[in-house]
């Protein structure tokens, strides 16, 4: 029976054609409803995302430019502790017949101008640059500060031997008239880690000075076979740190400076045949250097009295060693040389002997960023420091009381 319209509130009738048009109306609108929900649903995430790499800009765009603060801080803070260092030079001129030397249209000697930097050590004008900087046959050496003030009293404290991997040489301010000089702070070279940031600031190609560079520290320990760009000199260097640091002729001698603008490393050499291959001396190996001049005024270099090679994997599998890391004292043999531990000298003395592995001082491992170098670095001549050897299948304790180096 129909329902009566007329009764107040009751429900009203529906056909059978009706209710199905009001189910399918419902789940078209169910699903316009969700079809809805999704597209906001990704626009939410696509706001999310979007919100989520803006940040990730800022942030970036924060640490660049928090890093440009810093290096600026560094370059303003450092740079008055770094010199320029303009040197002249006399080196002999070959005569081309004899009539040039009797009739003389040949010289003795020709002067050569060159350039290079300096750090600042002490308030009194003690400078510590590289060996090459001030060559064999320098007659006069200047300072210029990083305020353009030049200094032309100035004195070659000391320089170490050719054969020596540490090219390094001390200068002396002998008269500042009146300006205050700025020593540089020296970090710990040993705390440096591949990929760390760093600064190189120098008197770029002789000059541009304070020149200032960042990069990183792209290795340590490395060795290589440097020389000047005529060929007519060359030098074996140690245990050098690597960076990327951009260096140029004429930044010898300069700070590699970290973070805290305090000097890590003195820029010595460049690969010529690649770009972004710079190569800086270990501060902690000098330390020992920069105490003895800076106590006597001279230059007194600790050794050992061995010739060694700082053992690697393939090194070690060369000599047929089973110790890998290391400082191995080869034969004469195997050096093509008449001795490698110097008769008389101080490990001669202590009672190493060719074969031995070095592979403790003071018991300090020696590997890769603790060359025997290094760790002699910190000493000074006189010194009696602890060694520890591998003399076959034995290890050894030797005490060694350190010698002179020859230096020039």
């Amino acid at each position: 029976m129909p329902y009566n319209t007329n009764q107040g509130k009751s429900p009203v009738a529906v056909s059978a054609a009706d209710a199905n048009k009001v189910r399918i109306f419902s789940r078209v609108l169910t699903g316009l409803v969700v079809l809805a929900l999704s597209f906001f649903g990704g626009w939410l995430g696509s706001m999310s995302q979007t919100q989520s790499t803006s940040n990730s800009i800022v942030q970036q765009k924060t640490i660049l430019k928090n890093e440009a603060n810093v290096i600026s801080d560094i370059a303003s803070t450092v740079g008055p502790s770094v010199v320029s260092i303009n040197v002249t030079s006399e080196t002999a001129q070959s005569m081309n017949s004899p009539f040039d030397y009797y009739f003389g249209f040949g010289r003795p000697s020709q002067k050569q101008q060159s350039a290079g930097t300096g750090v600042i050590l002490t308030k009194d004008g003690l400078i510590m640059t590289n060996r090459h900087v001030v060559p064999q046959g320098t007659t006069e050496v200047s300072i210029t500060l990083s305020d353009g003030t030049v200094l032309d009293d100035v004195t070659i404290v000391g320089r170490t031997s050719e054969r020596d991997s540490l090219d390094v040489a001390f200068l002396k301010i002998r008269n500042t008239k009146g300006v205050a000089l700025k020593p540089a702070t020296l970090g710990d070279s040993g705390s440096m880690k591949v990929g760390d940031t760093v600064v190189a600031i120098g008197n770029a190609l002789g000059q541009f000075q304070n020149t200032v560079t960042s990069g990183i520290i792209s290795g340590y320990g490395r060795s290589l076979q440097a020389s000047d760009g005529s060929g007519a000199t060359s030098e074996t260097l140690d245990d050098m740190f690597q960076t990327d640091a951009a260096i140029n002729q004429g930044n010898s001698g300069g700070p590699l400076v970290n973070l805290a603008g305090e000097v890590i490393g003195i820029n010595t050499a460049i690969a010529s045949d690649s770009q972004s291959v710079g190569f800086a001396i270990p501060i902690n190996n000098v330390e020992g250097l920069i105490k003895s001049v800076r106590e006597t005024g001279k230059l007194s270099r600790p050794y050992l009295g061995v010739m060694y090679v700082m053992l690697t994997d393939d090194i070690a599998k060369e000599y047929g060693l089973s110790q890998d890391r290391g400082a191995y004292i080869p034969t004469s043999q195997q050096m093509g040389v008449q001795e490698t531990v110097i008769a008389g000298g101080p490990a001669a003395k202590a009672g190493l002997k060719a074969g031995d592995i070095i592979t403790k001082v003071e018991g300090a491992t020696i590997n890769e960023k603790n060359s025997l170098v290094s760790l002699l670095g910190k000493h000074s001549v006189g010194d009696a420091v602890s060694v520890t050897v591998v003399r076959g299948d034995e290890q050894k304790n030797f005490v060694i009381t350190l010698g002179a180096a020859p230096t020039e």
